[in-house]
């Protein structure tokens, strides 16, 4: 009887897809506090889902999550997933798992290249979405342009006929609300809960033998690997014997040592999980995403998931420079090794190569932003290592060398615009749109991915940090000619000491500074920008001759510019071939190799 209820309960499984910063966390908070999903006696917040400090600092989600709410009867599978192209793979992966997407875009900047690239996975997969304008109350926002757009989008994606027939719910997360019509504000986010209901596909109960594919991951200290994903046939159960059916056809025997499902913002221990259910699987030594646990005695596999390949590499080494050790407690090349093959297991679009070296490793990630997220968290886990400078990932096809080129859109004022179009072309772009948008230039253009490295940095200082740039990948296409470097050189530390006030302002009209008054430098150290081609070696340890004749003019207080400081993302940016970032717990450094 118990089995059949179980059957019997209704499930809708949605995935929540937008651009960066559309409000989709936000709303999903909204969505639990409205079903009451928490435990009143426990402190709620914001961002609930959020739970990385990372995530929660940059505004961003970088590690989809599950969350089930009930909601008249009805159980809802919601699965928050990044909006970010760098984390493509976590999105193409849930997205297996689920039976529609809330489409979430903001009322003033409309659909984004995020927006595409995550759109363009799901319409392919032929999900029913239902479209949320967030956002309605910023100021100079037009809700119906933003719903056109989208409608102009998903007709260029190719949508079906019942995929372009979609439901659109207005609103703003932020302030609690959703309704059928922006102009008539409501007090919650039941409008839109019962637009799930009614549109969103009921998860279907498919008799016959069991198959479940695994398209997420999870990692626990006490238990291991956990394996996620969708039951799409049978029933799964605790204890019971299955195969596990993998790469190549290959296939062994497994045993099911605990079962979960996902209530609430816990996992909850069952026996058995129905077809059409999301559930936690602990017991599977070795799987990878896209295996599929199926029958013990007749096994048939579901077709494999497939995930982006990598488009861009860089060089982790150990940190052997004169203040190596001095900050880190994580420091060798079996510590960084064993951290590197460690994430692997849960970071589907990360590779690692060995180099033939012992302290070198070249990691393949999906952008500038991937690889900086690994490495900030290996710093704050006390890892101290060094970095190269990215490179994109270079491909032959069909006998021609080929490189990744990107779809860069700017939103930049109009009196600014001309400085960006001249410097995305002088980095091999071709514009495609340009457009007025509100009160900004909309510029679209198509770019290597090698010209997009330090673009951002230039483009803020050009722009007055007016413009907002999005990219995301698009094709591999013939190689573009050489890209010019960054023009400006180097100033290098001649010594090892502190720096001194004296030596960095007689030293202003050489460049702009990295580093402060008292700070710690060695030799060979990248201190500041030279305003000439070429490197220069300074001694800023130097300090005044001490005399007994003071001269009226010369002994006034120094005035030194403040120092410019780097983001790790920009620093990575900045450096050249033959510089590498020092990264540790408590600074980040640059080098000359």
């Amino acid at each position: 009887m118990r089995l059949n209820l179980q059957r019997m309960e209704s499930i809708r499984n949605i995935a929540i897809i937008a651009h960066v910063d559309h409000g989709k966390t936000t709303l999903v908070d909204k969505i639990i506090y409205e079903c009451n999903t928490l435990d009143s006696r426990k402190p709620g917040g914001d961002l609930i889902l959020d739970s990385n400090d990372l995530e929660r600092e940059r505004g961003i989600t970088i590690l989809s999550k599950n969350v089930s709410v009930q909601y008249k009867g009805v159980k809802i599978n919601i699965i928050d997933t990044p909006g970010h192209a760098d984390f493509g793979g976590e999105v193409e992966r849930v997205l297996k798992m689920a039976d529609g997407v809330l489409l979430l875009v903001d009322a003033f900047e409309g659909p984004m290249p995020q927006t595409r690239f995550v759109l363009n996975k799901a319409v392919e997969l032929g999900l029913k979405p239902i479209v949320v304008v967030n956002k309605v109350d910023k100021e100079n926002c037009s809700p119906e342009d933003a719903q056109q757009d989208v409608f102009d989008l998903m007709y260029n994606l190719d949508a079906s006929e019942e995929q372009l027939d979609f439901q659109t719910i207005f609103g703003s997360a932020k302030n609690g609300w959703m309704s059928h019509d922006f102009k008539k504000p409501t007090t919650n986010v039941t409008a839109l809960l019962d637009t799930i209901i009614s549109e969103i596909p009921e998860a279907p109960y498919k008799e016959g033998s069991p198959q479940m594919q695994i398209a997420s991951l999870d990692f626990s200290s006490f238990v291991g690997r956990i394996a996620i994903g969708r039951v799409f046939r049978g029933d799964i159960q605790e204890g019971q014997e299955y195969t596990i059916c993998q790469k190549a056809g290959s296939k062994s025997r497994i045993k099911i040592k605990e079962l979960f499902v996902f209530e609430g913002l816990e996992r909850k221990r069952v026996k058995r999980v129905r077809s059409g259910d999301l559930c936690a699987i602990v017991g599977i030594e070795n799987f990878d995403i896209g295996d599929t646990v199926a029958d013990f005695e007749s096994p048939e596999s579901l077709p494999r998931i497939s995930i982006d390949e990598p488009t861009m590499s860089m060089l982790f080494l150990i940190n052997n420079s004169p203040f190596f050790g001095q900050e880190g407690k994580l420091v060798t090349s079996r510590h960084i090794r064993d951290r590197l093959y460690k994430e692997t297991e849960k970071n589907l679009a990360l590779r690692v190569k060995d180099t033939g070296s012992e302290d070198r490793f070249m990691v393949h990630g999906r952008g500038v932003l991937h690889l900086s997220v690994l490495l900030e968290t290996m710093r704050r886990e006390g890892y101290e290592l060094q970095v190269g400078r990215p490179k994109v990932i270079m491909k032959e096809i069909e006998g021609v060398k080929c490189e990744p080129f990107e779809v860069l859109v700017v939103d930049v004022p109009e009196p600014h615009s001309g400085k960006v179009i001249e410097q995305v072309t002088r980095r091999k772009g071709e514009m495609l749109i340009m457009e007025p948008k509100g009160d900004v230039l909309h510029l679209e253009f198509n770019i290597p991915a090698r010209g997009l490295i330090g673009l951002r940095n230039v483009l803020l200082t050009l722009t007055a940090g007016e413009a907002v740039m999005n990219h995301r990948f698009s094709e591999y296409a013939a190689v573009k000619d050489e890209i010019k470097e960054r023009l400006a050189g180097s100033l290098i530390s001649s010594e090892t000491g502190s720096a001194l006030s004296f030596s960095l302002n007689r030293l202003q009209d050489r460049g702009k500074f990295f580093i402060d008054p008292g700070e710690k430098v060695y030799k060979g150290q990248v201190i500041g920008e030279y305003t000439r081609d070429g490197d220069l070696e300074v001694n800023i340890t130097k300090a005044k001759k001490q005399s007994n004749v003071r001269a009226s003019g010369t002994d006034d207080a120094v005035k030194i510019a403040p120092k410019i400081q780097f983001s790790l993302e920009e620093s990575m940016e900045y450096i050249k071939d033959d510089e590498y970032l020092e990264i540790t717990p408590k600074s980040i450094r640059m080098r000359k190799i």
